[in-house]
């Protein structure tokens, strides 16, 4: 097209191509990200009539689509189904860089879509989807404070790594996103490796100063090419009036949250000044809905004045006093481990399964990463805030808590070699008065223990709040849920004692300063310790041994040229195993083998079986085996499952052996020495060398001495300690 134009910056050594005026003409913006091979496409398109709604109608959808990276959907219908998780992941992201910076009262419907176009499986789309929404809005006819940009650091061999690549991340200790515009940050998302408050700092520094090119090449497609901004639709509540009901019950309001910190009572009194102007007004035409809000408005006015002026929270805390903490383990009977937290009014209870390696998730995704053997699902219920709604299936903010809880964890788990199994936590909300993703961590942290997983250490989270008027700002600690509601940012913090494990960061103003942030993370860790000594006081370490009702795993290794000997013609091997001895066999494509049963014992002997499958034969080693052909020339003796050996007649006893039927019959039991193995893998036994109680060595040597196949010289049987004649089969 004609009017395809293209807009490049360098960005840690990489080129990032912003190009707009080839596809979807009739969007509001349309802008494709490039960097690599992998090319995200974002759209920006506003409704021209508002909706009748007291919020802002925001909605960002990243879709994943498999042909970017040349592949098909592995379901039934052969194409993309609902969002996978890392997609709503990614549009949660997206969501919380672009919302901050819209109107507040803007009442039109906002939809970007972000669509993969190519994915190299190398470049992160995330990032380039936050650039590509931001570039798309930019030059939109959407009115919109940006641009914004984000940037992805990483933390490889103690050097802070600017968009590392899918497979740099591996080695990564630090996986952290940051957006923001050119003057402040306004989003964070971060999965650390216990990485320390400083180290934390100096990276989100360094986002925020590799950002700036970014918004910079956003600035300059404005200004060549952008759109007029339209006029929003905005809310339609009369303001004067909302003001004028704010100013009338401000005292009033005021004296309620000085005299009482008790949510009850305040709710009570609130209530009582509610129906108070609501009858003022009866006889006038006014909507209910703007007194309620003017009435709301002086609370919150109230209370952040509060908050700033005498440092005293609407629940008579200070800003970094913590709520009343309460931790409990090893709550149900069944279950195979289970963590309660409490945290002020806020409950969560989590429980622990523990399953086997082919329980673990298969991934259909653009990330290379196809399966996950650790899963972290959060239930947030209407009863946990006192409330009624449809259940109506999983929504994307418990999917985004969720992921954030299992982000917290992850590095402290251990390897799937240390502990072969699949690792589910469900958190269950069953309180909520702020903090619930947090506390999910801490619950979390419980019940690992209390399975037995043997974690590196505890972990514990903690949600921060900003109140900011004017230079005037406040740092909470432990908010609570009415001040996340009227508060300025909600940052929630994990990690251990030693250092961060994840980290959220949400506002509602247009952005912080890294000052804030620094004060804000160092508050965290001062109750982050708090909380742990809570936590340790209840279980102080992982238990010793898992659940009676825990199934019991181990792993062997084998060479992957033996798994057609564990699986069996047609797998009747492996599930003879699995059906006698009530055990579940995974099979890797490595060689790696996991056997889980509720049993002991019958693990036990299942790897036993398994460990005799893929043995290899061992010179010198003694067998009993079984006779499963007879030759002329010797037995073939079966020694290790679906392996045998040739006992020569020679060495069938220790004393000659006129023919091989009259020492041996088939099926018989009798004990053997491998005294050689071919370079084929034939193998030769004696039998004579375990009666003799010869070394290998002597038995290879007597081997050698008849032309491996004549006749040895007959003992005399006085000098073997006196024994009979005859044959030993008429001595058995």
């Amino acid at each position: 097209m004609t009017n395809r134009q293209n807009f490049r910056t360098e960005v840690a050594g990489k080129t990032l191509e912003l190009e707009t005026g080839r596809f979807a003409g009739l969007a509001g913006g349309a802008v494709t990200a490039r960097m690599g091979d992998t090319v995200i496409f974002a759209s920006a398109t506003m409704s021209k009539a508002p909706r009748d709604t007291d919020f802002f109608p925001l909605s960002v959808d990243y879709e994943e689509k498999l042909y970017a990276a040349g592949r098909i959907p592995g379901s039934f219908f052969r194409r993309e189904g609902r969002p996978a998780e890392a997609a709503i992941l990614t549009s949660r992201v997206v969501d919380r860089t672009l919302r901050p910076l819209f109107p507040k009262d803007m009442r039109n419907d906002v939809q970007i879509i972000l669509t993969a176009f190519s994915h190299d499986q190398e470049n992160y789309p995330d990032i380039l989807g936050i650039i590509a929404a931001s570039a798309a809005l930019t030059i939109s006819d959407i009115p919109w404070d940006g641009p914004v940009a984000g940037v992805r650091i990483g933390l490889i061999d103690d050097e802070l790594i600017v968009n590392p690549i899918i497979s740099d991340m591996e080695d990564s200790l630090l996986d952290l996103r940051v957006s923001g515009t050119a003057a402040a940050i306004n989003m964070v998302e971060c999965g650390a490796h216990e990485v320390n408050e400083s180290t934390m700092i100096r990276a989100m520094s360094l986002a925020h100063e590799t950002i700036q090119p970014i918004v910079a090449l956003q600035e300059e497609m404005k200004a060549q090419l952008g759109k007029p901004k339209s006029p929003p639709a905005l809310s339609s509540e009369d303001k004067d009036f909302i003001l004028k009901v704010t100013e009338e019950v401000q005292d009033e309001v005021k004296e309620i949250v000085e005299r009482s910190s008790l949510k009850e009572e305040q709710r009570e009194a609130i209530r009582q000044i509610t129906e108070s102007q609501r009858e003022r007004f009866a006889e006038k035409e006014v909507n209910v809905a703007e007194i309620d809000a003017g009435i709301q408005q002086a609370f919150n006015r109230a209370v952040r004045e509060r908050i700033v002026q005498h440092r005293l929270r609407p629940d008579g805390r200070e800003p970094e006093q913590l709520r009343r903490l309460y931790a409990e383990t090893s709550l149900f009977p069944r279950v195979h481990g289970s963590g309660l937290f409490e945290r002020g009014e806020t409950q969560v209870l989590t429980v622990a399964t523990l399953g086997t390696p082919r329980e673990s998730q298969i991934l259909d995704g653009l990330h290379p990463e196809d399966s996950k053997r650790y899963l972290h699902h959060y239930n947030f219920p209407p009863y946990s805030t006192g409330e009624t709604w449809p259940l109506r299936g999983t929504k994307r903010r418990e999917i985004g808590h969720g992921a954030l809880a299992e982000t917290a964890l992850r590095s402290v788990l251990p390897t799937e070699d240390e502990f072969p199994y699949t690792i589910r936590l469900v958190s269950e909300v069953l309180s909520s008065n702020g903090s619930t993703s947090m506390a999910s961590v801490c619950g979390s942290t419980l019940a690992l223990m209390d399975a037995g997983v043997p974690i590196i250490r505890p972990v514990a989270g903690i949600a921060m709040g900003l109140i900011q008027e004017g230079e005037a700002a406040v740092i909470l600690t432990d908010i609570q849920g009415m001040e996340d509601h009227l508060g300025d940012m909600d940052f929630k913090v994990a990690g251990t004692e030693k250092g961060i494990t994840a980290l959220q960061m949400d506002i509602k103003i247009s952005g912080i300063t890294e000052e804030t942030i620094a004060k804000a993370l160092e508050q965290a860790r001062t109750a982050r310790l708090e909380i742990l000594e809570v936590m340790q006081a209840v279980i102080a370490a992982p238990r010793q041994q898992l659940s009676d009702h825990a199934p019991r795993m181990t792993t062997i290794k084998v060479s992957s040229e033996k798994i057609g000997a564990v699986i069996g013609p047609g797998g009747k091997t492996v599930r003879g195993i699995q059906d006698r001895l009530g055990v579940k066999v995974d099979i890797q494509e490595d060689g790696t083998i996991f056997i889980a049963g509720m049993n002991g014992p019958s693990v036990q002997e299942a790897e036993d079986e398994i460990s005799l499958l893929t043995e290899d034969a061992e010179l010198g080693r003694i067998y009993t085996g079984r006779v499963r052909r007879i030759e002329p020339y010797g037995a073939f003796v079966e020694f290790l499952p679906g392996k045998d050996g040739l006992v020569h007649i020679s060495q069938l006893a220790d004393y000659r052996v006129e023919t091989v039927e009259s020492e041996v019959a088939l099926d018989d039991e009798i004990m053997v020495m491998v005294i050689d193995v071919s370079p084929e893998g034939k193998v030769r036994l004696s039998r004579q060398a375990v009666l003799e109680g010869w070394t290998v060595e002597e038995a290879r040597e007597r081997d050698r001495g008849v032309g491996g196949g004549g006749r040895r010289r007959e003992f005399n049987r006085g000098q073997r300690g006196g024994r009979s004649g005859g044959n030993r089969r008429d001595r058995r």
